[in-house]
């Protein structure tokens, strides 16, 4: 009996061993693991290109946490309404694409901590004095882009407000159908349209208050790469705490 005994004790410490060599060679593959990183190309100040060379608010963000806390990322560039269908696909890791923190979308992802306050606003030519809130749109056409809050909000509101939604696939395409009069107005996220407006002189305003309070977020799928998500928060609060995250809102946004 004491021989039965001692045999199974010792290939139970072996269970042991091996369970702990395990979880160690886990860890090893994780930090050696380049992540896929979604990001939107066509929505500056967060992300744009510049030659070969990606940029933005996002871009730096999360450079600055992948370097603070010690992983590798690489970015993967797409429309904006195939980042989560991407995350779901298991073909992205994480994701970070000035994407608002809604209830929809956690029931998919997990979010990071806030990262950035937005906020919806309406915007129309910048000749244009007879539309200046949600209010004075029954009848008209308003264009969002596919995939977006700004999408979700007049899709939602269509009936209420009276107005007609044409969906397109990037910010310009949306810019020029209302700069062209093809649209009366167009519903975007307040700093993404304010950065542009200045920036490229679009022939644009933005009227009337905030329609929402929307906070981004990072997000990786619900139910996966939860050590990762912890990573990205700690990052987030080190670089807020240091002055990094500052600096780099400012550079884009200043």
């Amino acid at each position: 009996m004491k021989k039965h005994l001692s045999v199974l004790f010792l290939l139970l410490s072996c269970l042991v061993v091996l369970s702990a060599c395990s979880i160690g060679s886990q860890d090893e593959v994780s930090k050696d693991k380049t992540y896929k990183v979604g990001i939107d190309v066509t929505y500056p100040p967060f992300e744009y290109k510049d030659g070969d060379t990606y940029k933005g608010i996002d871009i730096d963000l999360i450079k600055a946490i992948a370097k603070d806390q010690g992983f590798k990322i690489k970015f993967e560039a797409m429309d904006f309404s195939g980042i989560i269908p991407a995350l779901q696909a298991n073909q992205l890791d994480v994701a970070i694409a000035g994407m608002s923190i809604t209830p929809e979308r956690k029931k998919v992802v997990t979010f990071s901590d806030p990262y950035f306050k937005a906020g919806l606003i309406l915007v129309v030519k910048k000749d244009e004095n007879k539309i200046k809130s949600v209010d004075d749109l029954k009848g008209k056409k308003v264009a969002v882009k596919k995939g977006t809050t700004g999408a979700k909000y007049a899709t939602d509101n269509a009936d209420k407000l009276g107005i007609t939604v044409t969906q397109f696939n990037d910010s310009p395409a949306m810019f020029q159908e209302v700069k062209n009069g093809n649209a009366a107005a167009l519903i975007e996220d307040y700093p993404v349209i304010s950065y542009a407006n200045k920036q490229q002189n679009l022939g644009l305003k933005l009227v009337g208050d905030r329609l929402n309070g929307d906070n981004y977020g990072i997000a990786v799928l619900k139910g996966e790469n939860e050590e990762l998500m912890k990573k990205i928060n700690k990052g987030l609060a080190n670089l807020k705490e240091n002055g990094e995250y500052d600096k780099i809102v400012d550079t884009y946004l200043k």
